[in-house]
């Protein structure tokens, strides 16, 4: 039996594909609301879980705690990516979000270190496994439906708003936790104001899990409701240079994404000086300009193809990265932070935008979904999930330089994976449409 699948939809429309893409896009955005939630907050709830230390310690904790999170997506990815493969990509979208809001209302009724001590952190924990294998699943699910739902033409610019609702869930937690900045005090959003985007996330949840049981099933899949099913050790037995490419690309891009954004933010802080207030403006507005460029580099991909994007990306920000960081951690000046940190994102951005695409492009229907997120995910923990650890720990010991040559040195590494792909615009496995 070949890989291969003959197409027997008939071409959607632009009404239509425009549904499917929003009904995909909507879900994404809440689930990554959810998950970067934490990340924005940490500097307001890290000692209600860990109250040792100074700040530099508590927010090594918490970043810890950010990474087991991360741990725990090859998991959820393995689970998530064989059950879209089998029982569908709407089954699977509806499911990970339906998990995402119960980790988020647990994180925000849990009681603090001095309510239950030691039980606290352990609680905090496991809500991030849950939210974990959740968004695990997530990525690989909504990356492969809205490939399949974007069309060969346009490829490109449709599937990029994967990126454009992951980057516009982190904007959403750094734009609410502005607001409650400028609405609560300090003291306030120290005790208690951090639980309330946790619990916007768990309502916002309930509202995409009824959205997404009501949307359509890609073509892709039913075409291959009679290839051979899922199977873990067929994905590399089968696909072996395509898993280790997806897990190289995602090693470099995950951690250059994770470096200029979310790390950031404590960077600024932590580093730079930058107040909390001020840190959090500056990110916020770097991820508008970064959210808004995915689809003209998106587009840029269905004209000049999707590996020179790859190369562009990995071959810059091999070069930036350590004169980029080292400017940072001396400047004063909030729009010359604002630059140095867009320059990092726009460059970024060649790969955010094509990487999901990319992705799905590489594999047959039948294994998809496990093939888009179970080399993705495991990269993505090993260096995306612990970027913020790595980054602060090395501080802690005085090296912090080291962490601006390891992001250089992972991108160089993933400019090596990029030279070696062939195009998966020409030479896509999405046959239909």
């Amino acid at each position: 039996m070949t890989d291969a699948i003959i197409p027997n939809a008939a071409p959607m429309t632009a009404r239509a594909r425009l549904r499917a893409i929003f009904g995909g896009a909507a879900g994404n955005l809440v689930e990554w609301y959810d998950w970067y939630a934490y990340s924005a907050f940490t500097l307001y709830f890290a000692k209600s879980f860990f109250p040792q230390g100074d700040q530099t310690s508590q927010l090594v904790q918490a970043a810890l705690v950010f990474a087991v999170g991360f741990l725990a997506r090859p998991l959820g990815a393995w689970i998530m990516g064989l059950y879209a493969d089998r029982a569908g990509r709407r089954a699977a979208l509806a499911l990970s979000v339906g998990m995402m809001c119960f980790g988020s209302l647990v994180i925000a009724v849990c009681p603090t270190y001095a309510q239950i001590g030691a039980a606290a952190p352990a609680v905090l924990v496991a809500a991030r496994i849950l939210q974990g294998l959740s968004v695990g699943g997530e990525y690989g699910a909504s990356a492969t439906y809205m490939s399949e739902m974007a069309g060969a033409r346009r490829r490109g610019f449709w599937s990029s708003f994967q990126y454009v609702t992951l980057v516009g869930g982190q904007l959403l937690a750094v734009g609410t936790l502005i607001v409650l900045q400028n609405t609560l005090t300090p003291e306030a959003l120290d005790e208690w104001g951090w639980r309330i985007p946790f619990a916007i996330g768990a309502g916002l949840a309930i509202v995409v899990f009824l959205i997404r049981l009501g949307i359509a099933e890609s073509a892709s899949f039913e075409n291959a409701r009679g290839q051979e099913r899922a199977r873990t050790m067929m994905l590399f037995l089968r696909y072996p240079k395509e898993s280790l490419m997806v897990a190289g690309i995602t090693a470099g891009g995950s951690l250059a994404f994770y470096a200029y954004t979310t790390y950031m933010q404590k960077f600024l802080v932590n580093t730079a000086g930058f107040s909390r207030d001020d840190a959090s403006a500056i990110n916020a507005a770097t991820l508008v300009v970064f959210m808004l460029v995915q689809p003209l580099y998106g587009w840029l991909s269905d004209i000049v193809g999707r590996r020179p994007m790859l190369v562009t990306a990995f071959a810059l920000n091999a070069l930036i990265a350590i004169p980029l960081f080292t400017a940072l951690g001396a400047t004063t000046s909030q729009p010359a932070a604002f630059a140095l940190c867009m320059t990092g994102l726009l460059v970024t951005a060649f790969y955010t935008s094509v990487g999901t695409v990319v992705k799905a492009e590489l594999f047959p229907a039948n294994v998809r979904a496990l093939g888009v997120a179970l080399p993705y995910a495991i990269a993505t923990a090993t260096f995306g999930g612990t970027a913020e650890y790595v980054a602060l720990s090395l501080k802690d010991i005085g090296f912090e330089q080291g962490f601006y040559f390891y992001v250089a040195g992972m991108s160089a590494l993933a400019l090596l994976v990029a030279f070696r792909m062939r195009d998966t615009r020409d030479k896509s496995l999405i046959v239909e449409d």
